[in-house]
């Protein structure tokens, strides 16, 4: 999974990007200190992962990885090619999600590339730019299928959808908040349009505005939650300042830390839930001797085409799936000849829809 971190020059993103990746990205008090796309993989915490592993001592565990790219601030008139332009939205293709960082805080000492903190329109400029580049995605499929249409009328429903699209763009609304049926969402999906990604606003406050008591109190990350709702987009409250003071803590001192500052979990904690729940991901996992491993799937996924994340053979070939909750296998003390005897361990086909934290072991034959 590969969510690219986004925001105007001098909003916290690159701090923000160093303390949850610890990559070391160059953060300064200037635009475009992000000139290349910083990438830095994550590890997604999972207890069950480690319990596991422990259990099975296994020489390997594999924790599910989330990919974060530091894409380069961006301005007004980037669909045009002002400051980085189309690298900027380029980067932004390759993203399955976009992590929008919004400044939601007062410094003098930071200056505001527009002179003054708005965190709304900060979130329309970009959006804006991200429209006006789909604006001439769809304009071109449009001409291109017009000119196919004299030979191909089925091209008719196609384009009628395209122009349905390229009005609700031209009102200035992003493809995401567009009322679609499934046939119209997989077509605009396939349309790789900027403005149809999903989106997580990352607000970016003070120490202040950091504990969840505080925040709620915060005028700028109202604004953002309200505008959040109407596109049905999630809001994650984070001070950059503060998680680049986690990054340095070990696991038991970021706990002292955050209890003593009113907030329940880290801002990296809370920004792989939200990426989670917003890209409807799950993990089911493998265990034995050899190795323990979380794999990400899509919610609804079925047993074959969960196994063919770990080895396309093990889809082609699918006999069964020998499953069982993790839970469940827990109250067993992790023994899977208890597990059977109680009956937990279930033998699912072809069409069983995997459930997050399913332990499973794959039959196949090729």
């Amino acid at each position: 999974m590969k969510l690219g971190i986004v925001g105007l020059p001098n909003v916290g993103k690159s701090t923000l990007f160093n303390a949850i990746t610890k990559a070391g990205a160059e953060a300064a008090n200037y635009p475009f200190c992000t000139i290349e796309p910083n990438v830095g993989i994550v590890t997604v915490p999972d207890e069950r992962v480690t319990t596991l592993s422990d259990i099975y001592h296994s020489k390997k565990t594999i924790y599910a990885t989330i990919e974060f790219c530091d894409i380069a601030g961006l301005v007004k008139g980037a669909s045009r090619g002002e400051g980085l332009g189309n690298k900027f939205l380029g980067n932004i293709r390759e993203s399955a999600a976009i992590v929008h960082v919004v400044r939601c805080f007062d410094d003098p000492n930071v200056v505001h590339v527009d002179g003054k903190v708005d965190p709304l329109s900060d979130i329309e400029t970009i959006n804006l730019e991200l429209i006006l580049s789909d604006m001439e995605v769809i304009e071109r499929r449009i001409t291109k299928q017009t000119k196919m249409l004299k030979g191909d009328k089925s091209l008719q429903k196609e384009i009628d959808l395209l122009k349905k699209i390229q009005a609700h763009l031209g009102e200035g609304k992003s493809a995401r908040s567009m009322d679609l049926d499934d046939e119209e969402s997989l077509f605009v999906k396939s349309l790789d349009l900027l403005s149809y990604k999903p989106i997580i606003y990352a607000a970016n406050v003070d120490e202040d505005s950091a504990s969840d008591e505080a925040a709620a109190d915060n005028e700028y990350v109202n604004a953002v939650r309200q505008y959040a709702a109407e596109e049905g987009s999630q809001v994650v409250v984070i001070c950059a300042k503060i998680e680049a003071e986690l990054s340095e803590l070990d696991d038991e001192e970021k706990a002292m830390f955050l209890e003593e500052m009113g907030i329940t979990e880290s801002g990296l904690d809370k920004l792989i839930k939200s990426s989670y729940a917003l890209l409807n991901l799950i993990s089911f996992l493998t265990t034995g001797e050899d190795e323990t491993r979380a794999w990400t799937i899509t919610n609804g996924m079925k047993a074959p085409q969960a196994a063919g994340k770990i080895h396309t053979d093990f889809e082609k070939g699918f006999i069964r799936a020998e499953t069982i909750a993790y839970d469940k296998l827990m109250e067993c003390g992790g023994k899977t000849a208890a597990a059977k005897e109680k009956g937990f361990i279930r033998s699912e086909g072809k069409d069983y829809i995997v459930k997050d934290g399913d332990v499973m072991h794959f039959l196949f034959n090729v």
